[in-house]
């Protein structure tokens, strides 16, 4: 490997991104990591770079090139699915063609390592997967030395996204439909993409012609041997020690309407892993022919078990699998309650509302007023919780006045902690819940 040997990652915060750069990183190589924005605990040292990388043109993506010296280039952006703040051809395509030019436009021996997705073009059918190929096409005629990996489903130690996803199926005892259980899906553990990288890295393709075949290689990443969907899942069950468990199976109607409520979500600004997008591409399966990656590099796959793990999983894998599908239920439940509590009290039950207060001595003047700001408060405070920017914001302020009700109930009105229905103690368990969606909010 030349002394010299620096690589560039884009979307080093990501479920690939991250795992190819820490382990770059502990190979020797001198690794630049730019993310738009990172999780406080992915931070490894200054070479973790916060950057919108999306927004940046091709002078001043040169620019980062050049400034850092950079020697091989590796490309983990991506989005799943077309939404608020979310572009799949500027992502996938545009920006692919700025950094095509910015490689060109710096004058350097780089290589480009362009991480894609597997499957053939003519079964494209999502905006996903045909801005992926178009972004593999633009690669291929624009006479740069590239790397198009398509790795199968990437089973890593972190979970994110569709592999988190797996996991919580696991962890329930649930079963997929029949359909969607036998579509083929070929595993890849993220060290072989990260051993395939640094195999790359290792060339030094100032040394070889240019355009010489291997400088531009398109592979399929993943076992060579055939797996199902179904058979990913029963690996989990095996390590979470559930594969004995009876299970239910669930309707394909429920997977359709799951998407879609996802796709609502993303409007929010989430970014639930079941929309639309994913169930398409999951029932359109993950397969190809690693025997060629295989031959050039001389990498034997880790097999399904090996990646998944032969030790059993420990209890925060079994905690994350099992909260991760509850998250969502505790969210949307929570702004629900919030929500219609302000509702009712304003409309469907307002006098009701306003004569507890004037029973209570409340000052006549005020209670139209308090009735109708507490009714009001309580509405924006399920709709802060709505939204993924201002959720931590809503959670907080639900809170505070959960417990600024529950001592003004105690100054003014302490008879109500003793009424039949005993809603001002089941505040208190109100409180916890929105406590636990706090402290679960961390998606990486």
């Amino acid at each position: 490997m030349s002394e010299t040997q620096k690589i560039l990652v884009l979307g080093a915060s990501g479920l690939i991104g991250r795992f190819v750069t820490d382990d770059l990183r502990i190979r020797g190589f001198e690794v630049t990591g730019i993310a738009r924005r990172y999780a406080a605990s992915q931070i490894a040292g200054p070479f973790d770079l916060e950057m919108p990388v999306m927004s940046m043109d091709t002078a001043a993506l040169t620019h980062l090139i050049r400034d850092h010296g950079i020697d091989l280039v590796v490309n983990c952006l991506g989005v799943l699915q077309d939404g608020p703040g979310s572009d799949t051809g500027a992502v996938h395509r545009d920006f692919v063609e700025r950094l095509l030019r910015a490689i060109r436009a710096s004058r350097r021996a780089i290589r480009l390592v362009q991480v894609s997705i597997p499957g053939a073009a003519d079964e494209d059918r999502t905006a996903f997967s045909q801005t992926k190929r178009e972004a593999e096409r633009l690669i291929a005629v624009f006479g740069i030395p590239y790397a198009i990996l398509r790795p199968g489903f990437v089973i890593a130690p972190s979970a994110y996204g569709g592999s988190a996803m797996l996991r919580a199926l696991a962890a329930f005892p649930v079963d997929l439909p029949a359909a969607e259980s036998d579509v083929p899906f070929q595993p890849v553990a993220a060290g072989d993409i990260a051993a395939t990288i640094a195999w790359l890295a290792g060339r030094d393709i100032r040394s070889e012609p240019a355009n010489a075949e291997a400088n531009n290689v398109t592979w399929d990443l993943m076992v060579p041997q055939p797996v199902t969907l179904g058979g990913v899942v029963d690996q989990f069950r095996r390590s979470f020690g559930t594969a004995g468990t009876k299970r239910i199976a669930l309707p394909g109607i429920l997977l359709d309407l799951g998407a879609r409520l996802g796709d609502l979500a993303s409007l929010l600004g989430w970014m639930p892993p079941m929309r639309t997008t994913a169930i398409a591409e999951l029932r359109r399966g993950v397969s190809g022919d690693p025997s060629a990656w295989m031959q050039a590099t001389g990498i034997v796959p880790e097999a399904l078990a090996q990646a998944v793990g032969q030790r059993g999983a420990t209890i925060q894998d079994k905690w994350f699998a099992r909260l991760f599908l509850i998250k969502a239920l505790v969210i949307a439940s929570l702004v629900v309650f919030w929500i219609v509590s302000g509702f009712i009290a304003l409309v469907v039950s307002y006098d009701a509302a306003a004569a507890i207060l004037r029973s209570h001595g409340f000052p006549p003047a005020l209670v139209a007023p308090v009735t109708v700001l507490t009714s009001l408060m309580d509405m924006t405070i399920g709709v802060l919780i709505a939204f993924r920017r201002s959720c931590a914001a809503g959670l907080i302020a639900g809170i505070v006045a959960s417990v600024g009700y529950m001592a003004g109930a105690a100054i003014l009105t302490p008879d109500l902690w003793i009424e039949p229905l005993g809603a001002l103690v089941k505040t208190g368990p109100a409180i916890v819940l929105m406590g636990v969606a706090l402290l679960t909010l961390d998606n990486r």
